[in-house]
């Protein structure tokens, strides 16, 4: 797995179906397409995990496209983010603020007690 990915690469017949979707949707390239879809610099190369691949061909199937300046990545995690944010906030409430204070600094950060 390459750094930035979170998990394992796309299939060859994957990215090719979704060269042939982002083809019948009027561009000639990933490159291309980058703009349009919010594709990093990495997928606009052509370079997917399966599951990044397999969201961005079902919303290219079901003719979905991202909100005006929001990428691809933003809208396909949205609803992933809101529920692991829920999560993480219900972890966190019960974490001792000294353990958090001293995994910020840790971190480089800089903390102090509020007044």
């Amino acid at each position: 797995m390459a750094l930035g990915q979170s998990g394992p690469p796309a299939s060859a017949k994957q990215v090719a179906y979704l060269q042939v979707l982002l083809e019948k949707a009027g561009f000639a390239t990933f490159r291309e397409a980058r703009r349009a879809y919010g594709l990093t610099q990495r997928q606009a190369s052509g370079k997917f995990t399966k599951q990044e691949a397999s969201e961005l061909i079902d919303r290219l199937i079901n003719g979905d496209q991202p909100d005006e300046g929001q990428s691809v990545a933003d809208a396909l995690e949205s609803g992933k983010v809101a529920a692991a944010t829920d999560t993480q906030a219900r972890l966190l409430k019960g974490m001792p603020a000294q353990w958090l204070a001293d995994e910020l600094l840790s971190r480089g950060w800089s903390v102090q007690e509020p007044r």
